[in-house]
């Protein structure tokens, strides 16, 4: 925002998106519309606001395209390629792209610590109280996090006015009907300035496993009306993308936190607040709390985060969420079931069956329920192997092995680790089956283990992985 038309943002749903074939540019495909109005929306300039740029010429399409892909981290190549598309039919904030914790062009911000807003109308989603903890509750994330503080009016003219709208509601920025544009914020200003639209299309909820949480979407539009833009930090609550986190296991991000002190300083606390980071590949710290295969591909899951590895496609990192709500963060072990085409996620003394990214009816359920004894707690690592069927899991010292075929525990176990992985050490983060190999993920290293030999053939980087 901050544009000449003082353009809001937008927020939008998160999407699973299949790869789509390549786009001819030259075609009037549906995916090449989506292309043309993508960049229409998000990366014009002022000047092409005011004279709507339809990319007649390929070459203005082809930087376009590349500044696209440079903010989303992906293959800079200038053209729609899969990768690409994937990420234009998500559903997003509709304010148009920058860089890191960045601040709104013209850097606007509010010229006073003491800042006032009112709830001018109520979705029929929620109960109106609920609505109130949200918006609340949204305000309290940038007010830890600064000097501000915020008043709620229930009358007259606040600086923020929130509001549920619909369609074309008379600021230039219509709604679009469910999905897609969820909601919009204008930077801070006079009039409409610092004010907050919900789209009442979409289904509001305190929730996150359908519909879209309210306190997550005020609090991203909320950044937008103390002056904040979009980060390219995917951890960041600024980040374009609508992602589920459960409320109360929120906490503000690092980048949030360092972009909203440069606008207004620091905190009104002795103790400055600090929020977590997003891991970054090839941190020399970098570690893995579960590592996976799935129909091809590499899971690395770390905290909320996972980066997929494609043969094709290469490296990214998202959120957990953003392909399974529901699940739970900081997962302990998982594995693909290769007989049944399934992935199982573990977290503490559950455990997950996932058919692509549709979590099985009846799940979670106990791990005992598996034959394992209760003196277990939560399970270090796993992997299968697709020969045998057999799954191994690991947990403290020991490790089990299961018959996929069978489903049950075999006789004979556990075993100890030490005993029959020589030159494995005790502590296990994660395991891998891969090219014939056992990988064993222990902290910045990984143990290459040969299962037929029985040893060990190499130790490298754990980050290696991820072409570090």
């Amino acid at each position: 925002i901050g544009r000449m038309k003082r353009l809001p943002v937008l927020l939008f749903s998160f999407v699973v998106s299949t790869f789509a074939a390549p786009v001819d540019l030259d075609s009037q495909d549906a995916d090449t519309n989506i292309v043309k109005k993508y960049l229409n929306n998000y990366y014009t300039t002022e000047n092409e606001a005011i004279a709507p740029f339809y990319y007649d010429d390929n070459i203005i399409l082809t930087e376009k395209l590349k500044k696209m892909q440079q903010f989303f981290r992906l293959n800079v190549t200038g053209k729609p390629d899969n990768e690409t598309l994937a990420v234009m039919k998500k559903a997003r904030c509709g304010v148009p792209d920058l860089g890191d914790f960045v601040l709104t062009d013209g850097n606007p911000k509010w010229k006073k610590n003491n800042i006032t807003y009112r709830i001018v109308n109520y979705t029929p989603d929620m109960h109106p109280s609920d609505v109130d903890k949200a918006i609340e509750k949204a305000f309290e994330v940038w007010s830890k996090a600064s000097p501000l503080t915020f008043k709620r009016l229930y009358d007259g003219i606040a600086d923020i006015m929130m509001s549920f709208e619909i369609r074309d509601h008379g600021d230039n920025s219509p709604f679009d009907g469910p999905n897609n544009y969820l909601a919009h914020a204008f930077s801070p200003g006079d009039n409409i300035g610092g004010d907050v639209h919900f789209d009442e299309d979409e289904l509001w909820t305190t929730k996150g496993s359908r519909g879209y949480n309210l306190f997550l979407v005020a609090a991203h539009e909320l950044g937008h009306s103390l002056g904040l833009f979009h980060s390219t930090d995917p951890g960041a609550l600024m980040y374009s993308e609508y992602s589920y986190t459960a409320p109360n296991l929120f906490q503000l991000p690092q980048d949030d936190i360092n972009g909203i002190q440069a606008i207004y300083g620091k905190a009104n606390s002795k103790v400055q607040p600090t929020g977590p980071t997003t891991p970054t590949a090839c941190d020399p710290s970098t570690t893995f709390d579960a590592v996976t295969t799935l129909r091809g591909e590499i899971m690395f899951f770390k905290e909320r985060f996972l980066w997929r590895k494609h043969p094709q496609v290469g490296i990214d990192l998202y959120f957990i969420a953003l392909f399974w709500p529901s699940l739970p963060t900081h997962i302990d072990a998982a594995y693909e079931n290769y007989e049944k085409d399934q992935l199982v996620i573990f977290r503490g003394n559950q455990y997950w069956v996932l058919n692509g990214y549709d979590i099985q009816a009846g799940y979670p359920k106990i791990i005992y329920s598996l034959g394992f004894p209760k003196t277990v707690k939560k399970i270090d690592a796993a992997f299968s192997d697709p020969e045998s069927g057999k799954t191994y899991f690991f947990a403290g010292k020991q490790y089990w092995r299961y018959d996929e075929i069978s489903q049950t525990m075999e006789n004979g176990y556990p075993k100890y680790t030490a005993q029959h992985f020589r030159g494995v050490g005790p502590k296990i983060d994660a395991a891998l089956q891969h090219d014939g190999y056992i990988y064993f993920f222990q902290g910045t290293d990984v143990v290459q283990y040969n299962l037929n030999s029985q040893r060990v053939q190499s130790v490298q980087r754990s980050n290696s992985w991820l072409n570090c």
